[in-house]
């Protein structure tokens, strides 16, 4: 296959898309039914340079190496988002309807849902301490704030007394 006699894992699923369309004809009378490539997240993150680019959206994978230059928001925005799930970034463009009817020309199948490594969110636990407790507790503020200003002032009396 040209990879070092690599053979690659690759299965024909139907999208769930499909599925819901079997049976049934389109407008023009054809079968709506297709058959879609499964890929691997790890095979989509090959594709990830300028002679070859793919990104992932919303579970479907689509090759848009021939788009490069046509993207309004230019090549970079493409190649930046290739090889990975940019569905975030996808969405947080706010693409028209007609871009997202145009993204059916480099659909080439779906991701494959075993080979993705879920998003992990990291939560730091706050630790208080009992000193931070304290602290942030009000009536503690209420009680401190004169006692601190009333021990300074009696250090200062005591210093300024011994000092005459």
């Amino acid at each position: 296959n040209g990879k070092g006699g690599r053979r690659r894992k690759s299965s024909i699923v139907f999208s769930p898309f499909a599925i819901g369309c079997l049976g049934r004809a389109s407008e023009r009378g054809r079968a709506m039914a297709t058959l879609s490539k499964l890929y691997s997240m790890r095979e989509a993150a090959e594709h990830n340079t300028r002679d070859d680019c793919w990104v992932v959206i919303h579970g479907k994978v689509y090759d848009v190496t021939s788009y490069l230059d046509e993207h309004p928001g230019g090549d970079d925005v493409l190649l930046s988002a290739a090889g990975m799930d940019s569905t975030e970034d996808f969405e947080d463009a706010g693409h028209s309807k007609s871009a997202r009817e145009l993204m059916q020309d480099y659909y080439i199948g779906e991701l494959d849902p075993d080979t993705v490594i879920p998003e992990l969110e990291i939560f730091r636990k706050e630790k208080s301490s009992a000193f931070t407790t304290m602290l942030t507790n009000k009536t503690v503020q209420y009680l401190a704030v004169p006692a601190v200003i009333l021990g300074v002032s009696v250090v200062a009396g005591i210093l300024f007394s011994r000092s005459k």
